[in-house]
C-alpha cells in the first residue's frame, strides 16, 4: 500500500493530538505544564518531519520510526505524570530490600523485620551513619567501642563507672550525649547514650531514642516510627 505525505503527516498530528486528553486525564495544569507540552509537541513534529524527510521514499519505514518515537514521548510523559507515585514505590522496594534503610510514607518511617525477628535501622549519629538493632528493653542508646570511636568518643578517654546488665553478663559503661539521632525524617536532639567497656558487636537504638519521638509501633511485620 502506497502512503503519501499528506497521509503521513496527518497521522502525526493526529496522533500527537491524543497527547491532550491524556494530559487532562492526569489533572494536567495548562497554566505551569502548558508550555512544556507545546514544546514537546513541536519537538515532536520536528522529529516526524526529519524522519519523513529522510524516508520519503519509503513511507512505510518512515511510519514506524515515528510511530516509534511517538512511543517514547508518551512513556516519558506519563512517567513524568506518575513520578511520585513511581518514587514512593521505589522506595518501599529498596525498604524491603535494604531492611535497616527503610522506606518513607505519610511522614512515617518503617521497617521490616529481619530474618531472625528484629528489626534493624541505619540512623544518623551526630551526622555519621550507625547500624542500629532496636531494643525497647534498653534504657539508653548503647554504642559499641567502634562505632563510639567513628562518631568522636574515643574509648580510651571515657569513665566507664556505670554498671550495667549485657546479654555477656556485668559490664561497666560510660555515659555520654549525642548531639543528634536521626531515622529519616524522625530526628532527635541531646540524646542521652552509653558506651559499653564490654565486646558488643551491635549498637542497640533504646528508649532514650524511641521515647523522645511521636511514637512507635508494630503492624504487619514491620516497625513504623512516628517524628
Amino acid at each position: 500500500m502506497t502512503v503519501n505525505k499528506t497521509t503521513l503527516v496527518s497521522s502525526v498530528l493526529a496522533t500527537g493530538s491524543l497527547l491532550i486528553p491524556a494530559r487532562s486525564a492526569l489533572a494536567l495544569d495548562f497554566d505551569q505544564d502548558g508550555p512544556r507540552l507545546v514544546y514537546s509537541l513541536l519537538l515532536l513534529l520536528f522529529i516526524g518531519s526529519a524522519v519523513l524527510f529522510h524516508f520519503r521514499n519509503r513511507m512505510g519505514l518512515a511510519l514506524k520510526y515515528s510511530a516509534v518515537w511517538l512511543g517514547i514521548f508518551l512513556v516519558l510523559a506519563i512517567g513524568y505524570s506518575f513520578r511520585g507515585d513511581v518514587m514512593m514505590v521505589a522506595d518501599r522496594v529498596m525498604g524491603n530490600l535494604i531492611e535497616d534503610r527503610g522506606s518513607v510514607a505519610n511522614g512515617e518511617i518503617s521497617f521490616p523485620a529481619g530474618r531472625n525477628g528484629h528489626f534493624f535501622i541505619e540512623a544518623s549519629v551526630n551526622g555519621e551513619p550507625i547500624r542500629f538493632l532496636v531494643d525497647t528493653g534498653a534504657s539508653s542508646v548503647a554504642l559499641s567501642q567502634a562505632d563510639a570511636r567513628r562518631i568522636g568518643f574515643a574509648p580510651e578517654a571515657l569513665t566507664f563507672d556505670q554498671p550495667t546488665q549485657t546479654a555477656n553478663g556485668p559490664a561497666l559503661s560510660a555515659r555520654i550525649r549525642l548531639d543528634s539521632v536521626a531515622v529519616g525524617p524522625v530526628v532527635v536532639e541531646d540524646v542521652r547514650a552509653t558506651v559499653s567497656n564490654a565486646r558488643l558487636n551491635q549498637s542497640l537504638l533504646g528508649m532514650s531514642f524511641l521515647s523522645r519521638i511521636g511514637g512507635y509501633r508494630v503492624e504487619a511485620g514491620r516497625l513504623i516510627l512516628t517524628p
